[in-house]
């Protein structure tokens, strides 16, 4: 079994309740959640003329390789609605695996840990809330050092 840490987002419709379907729908696809952070609202990263995004961080507990469960995420993603038509759009939700337990990987599909895990504080706050002593194996410390480190300054706010 392995320990992967998701972020899951949305900022489109009603987004607790998008987050509440996702956590459900991850739960019965692709293992056992096994923790779930508090709702964090953010104002959107990267295109920022759009709705404020809730996020939420979830561990899970899944026997699938890396590859099997970014497919079946991005399964979930289409089955809720989710339409890519441009980068870093708004959205109905956004599935991502953050990181599986130390695994380092790197395909055209997926990496890990996520690049961009240390330059956004909206994943950082709460993946730091339900895993405080994760160790990041590419940057070789800890979340909070990542958080401490983090360039991004967006608000994030517990619902």
């Amino acid at each position: 079994m392995n320990t992967a840490y998701l972020l899951i987002g949305g900022n489109l419709g009603d987004r607790a309740a998008y987050l509440k379907s996702a956590i459900s729908r991850i739960n019965e696809l692709c293992g056992t959640i096994m923790d779930t952070s508090s709702i964090y609202e953010t104002a959107a990263w990267g295109n920022t003329d759009q709705p404020n995004f809730y996020n939420q961080a979830v561990i899970l507990n899944t026997s699938l390789t890396p590859l099997h469960l970014i497919q079946k995420l991005l399964e979930i993603e289409i089955e809720m609605g989710r339409v890519r038509k441009e980068k870093y759009g708004p959205r109905t939700i956004d599935l991502d695996i953050l990181m599986i337990d130390q695994q380092v990987f790197n395909t055209e599909l997926l990496t890990l840990p996520h690049p961009a895990l240390p330059n956004r504080r909206f994943a950082l706050l709460p993946l730091l809330e339900i895993a405080p002593t994760i160790w990041h194996p590419v940057h070789n410390c800890l979340v909070s050092d990542l958080l401490n480190r983090c360039a991004d300054q967006l608000n994030v706010q517990k619902k």
